[in-house]
Order: structure tokens, then C-alpha cells, then sequence
């Protein structure tokens, strides 16, 4: 159990990174797609997110080679995520990190979403 300052229980929320990663069409986005699927089945709040520079299938959703697809939210900018996640999100998923600034950006969101758990 963690305190707060007033010495009063408070909860936490307890989360981890995943990365899909493997070579140029070795199923990353194939598998990302199947884990939305099972998690959206389990009842969770899951928000997709694809870079707006990946329209390689569609300009909305994250399609994989194989066809599958999942709505999604378009962001020119990493941090432009926090804008949509909010307390009751239970699962970010991001489709297609574009090396172009966005690693140090997604870095970036991903520790200002952490600290405001």
C-alpha cells in the first residue's frame, strides 16, 4: 500500500512498456492488431494511436499487410498523445514509430504520462 502525503492510502496504477519489434514484414503491426483485439474483448479502455506520416494503407487506421485493421487516432507529434489519454485509458497503443523525432518525443509523453499517474 502506498501513502500520500496526508498518510492516507492512495492507489496506484501499475503498467508496463511493450514493444513489438522484427524486421520488415515479420507480422509487428499483424500482432499488434490481434493484442487490440483481445484486449477491446476484455473490456479495456484502448486508445490506438499512428503517426499522420504512415498512410501507407489508410489515413485513419492502422492496417497491417495482411488486411486487419483497427481505428485509430491520428497525431502529427508524439506528445499530441496526451491529449487524448485520460484517467480511465488502460492501454496505449502506438502503430509505426517514425524515427524522425519521434523516439525522444515519444520518450518524452511516455514519462510525463507515467509521473501523472
Amino acid at each position: 500500500m502506498i501513502y500520500s502525503e496526508m498518510n492516507q492510502p492512495c492507489q496506484t496504477r501499475r503498467g508496463s512498456i511493450e514493444v513489438i519489434c522484427g524486421s520488415m514484414f515479420s507480422g509487428k503491426t499483424e500482432e499488434l492488431i490481434r493484442r487490440i483485439k483481445v484486449l477491446e474483448f476484455a473490456k479495456k479502455n484502448v486508445l490506438v494511436f499512428k503517426p499522420a506520416l504512415d498512410n501507407r494503407y489508410s489515413d485513419t487506421k492502422v492496417v497491417s499487410h495482411g488486411g486487419s485493421q483497427v481505428d485509430s487516432i491520428v497525431v502529427d507529434d508524439a506528445m499530441a498523445i496526451l491529449d487524448f489519454v485520460k484517467d480511465d485509458t488502460d492501454v496505449v497503443a502506438i502503430d509505426e514509430v517514425p524515427q524522425a523525432g519521434w523516439f525522444g518525443r515519444l520518450w518524452d509523453a511516455l514519462r510525463l504520462w507515467i509521473k501523472n499517474l
